[in-house]
């Protein structure tokens, strides 16, 4: 052996116990206490990588996690884009290991965070998907490693299930949700009425602006009419004033 035994001994369980215990301790010190939010995938396709049904969430564990960007949000925040305006905040947290598997991993029966999974932000009342885990984020302390590093993204709501029982998450899915299968007509057994062809069935009330606040198909519509003209008569527009 060339290296120093005291100096370069990586294999002492008692110094690794005692930064894990450090490490715990930092973050609840400093840290915040927010809600792991697990994916519960119905139909996962393994070429594709994505789940062909409807996600659901219908769980939300206690876990105390510490956030690297103290300066505000990462990414590339607000911006105006082709598509409208678009809020691509990012974020990152730290769990310890120990406490990810005493608080959530027992629970689950999962050994680490996972991709696709959610953190329900109290400070502002966000939900953020975890885009990757990182699991060297401090590169083995003493021989060990103790915490994962959870790279997020502000989350973008599609046809998800929310059912935690937590009225926050869940209102935050009612609110901000463009499903619009939640506006489907139901029979008396809570099954979506469809088509023959699989179409499902929506309410003749249902609003866009009524679900998205911010959008304005009403305006632009009326706003549109006064100068384009596109009756049977003039099917193109073409003598329209611009």
């Amino acid at each position: 052996m060339s290296t120093n035994f005291y100096f370069n001994n990586f294999q002492n369980s008692q110094e690794q116990l005692l930064i894990e215990n450090l490490v715990i301790e930092s973050i609840k010190i400093y840290g915040h206490d927010v809600k792991y939010v697990p994916r519960t995938l119905q139909d996962f396709d393994k070429i594709y990588g994505e789940d062909t049904q409807t996600s659901t969430f219908t769980q939300a564990l206690d876990v105390e996690m510490y956030i690297k960007n103290v300066e505000g949000f990462a990414g590339d925040g607000d911006f105006l884009s082709k598509f409208g305006v678009q809020i691509k905040d990012q974020i990152t947290f730290t769990v310890a290991r120990r406490s990810f598997n005493d608080e959530v991993g027992r629970f689950l029966d999962v050994v680490r965070p996972r991709e696709g999974d959610l953190i329900f932000f109290p400070l502002n009342e966000k939900l953020f998907e975890i885009k990757f885990v990182e699991h060297e984020g401090v590169f083995y302390q003493l021989g060990s490693l103790q915490m994962y590093d959870l790279k997020c993204e502000l989350f973008e709501y599609q046809s998800e299930v929310f059912d935690t029982g937590i009225v926050q998450i869940d209102d935050l899915y009612n609110n901000y949700s463009l499903d619009v299968t939640r506006f489907s007509l139901m029979t008396e057994d809570s099954k979506m009425l469809t088509t023959e062809d699989g179409e499902i069935l929506i309410q003749e009330s249902f609003d866009i602006e009524s679900v998205d606040l911010a959008a304005e198909n009403d305006t632009i519509q009326t706003e549109a009419a006064t100068f384009l003209d596109f009756s049977e008569n003039n099917p193109f527009s073409e003598n329209g004033t611009f």
